[in-house]
């Protein structure tokens, strides 16, 4: 009866994930369709008249210029990331470690940017990056450590609670200043959860459309996302061989990073949940 159990969850689950994956490979495949095919056929393989290779994947890097949207995508997506995991690491290490009330209303911020809705501060947050001059990439990686910063401050606080103590006062005693016991003793010490926020953030920051779009010069700047927007033509006409290469593109890079970063995901939210 057990046996059965397990069979019968085993099947389920598996139609659930090819139910789940089928729109990626049915992207995969109009990629290589001309547009006619796609409109009227989605669902049919490539073959025969329908087939023209790599003729949309050379559209959208020849006409669209999917290349240098690719190359600012990149850009914005290390840099934010990183400015992440760097600030926001070393702020839950000192909300732990400094216990007042300066830094309980700053972890307490940090948890209800978590909640706020995007749409309470869309408009807003336009403007003020207008006025300040943000509409850069640089600007934007300003933007996402701003909003990113929730979780991560989240999860590097619920890390550090569970890293005893007496290792950082050993490292004082040797002569340690807090910034070099911060780099050189908790830093590596919290390499699951950096890794799990660094995931978590990229896949967001990647495939993010919203945020781009409401700050960017999009005259001049323009990320994956945006650039896949405006493959549509004038008049309601979308160029859709184009828009399925540029998505395959896209996808990528962010599906194979996740694929050999996964294992960690689980690691560091349960070593940041160890003592809440």
């Amino acid at each position: 009866m057990e046996n059965k159990g397990k069979w019968y969850g085993t099947t389920v689950l598996t139609f659930l994930c090819i139910f789940w994956i089928f729109p990626v490979f049915c992207v995969l495949w109009n990629s290589f369709k001309n547009k006619t095919a796609i409109n009227l056929q989605p669902f049919s393989l490539p073959g025969g008249k329908t087939f023209v290779g790599m003729e949309n994947y050379a559209q959208a890097i020849g006409k669209y210029g999917l290349l240098k949207s690719v190359g600012w995508t990149v850009f914005i997506t290390v840099f934010s990331v990183a400015a992440i995991l760097i600030f926001c690491s070393m702020c839950g290490w000192f909300i732990t470690r400094v216990r007042t009330k300066w830094t309980k209303v700053i972890y307490a911020l940090c948890i209800f940017s978590m909640v706020v809705p995007f749409q309470m501060v869309m408009f807003t947050l336009s403007l003020v990056t207008n006025k300040l001059h943000l509409t850069t990439p640089w600007g934007l990686i300003v933007v996402y450590l701003g909003f990113g910063a929730g979780l991560a401050v989240f999860m590097f606080t619920g890390f550090v609670r569970s890293i005893p103590i007496e290792i950082e006062e050993a490292a004082l005693i040797d002569g340690c200043t807090p910034v070099q016991t911060f780099f050189k003793v908790v830093l590596p010490i919290m390499k699951p959860t950096y890794i799990s926020v660094g995931i978590l953030e990229t896949m967001w920051i990647w495939n993010d459309f919203l945020l781009p779009y409401l700050v960017l010069d999009i005259k001049k700047y323009k990320t994956i996302s945006i650039i896949i927007q405006y493959m549509k033509g004038s008049y309601g006409s979308v160029d859709m061989g184009a828009i399925m290469a540029a998505l395959i593109l896209a996808v990528i890079p962010v599906v194979v990073f996740y694929l050999s970063c996964q294992k960690y995901i689980i690691k560091g939210v349960a070593a940041g949940a160890v003592k809440g």
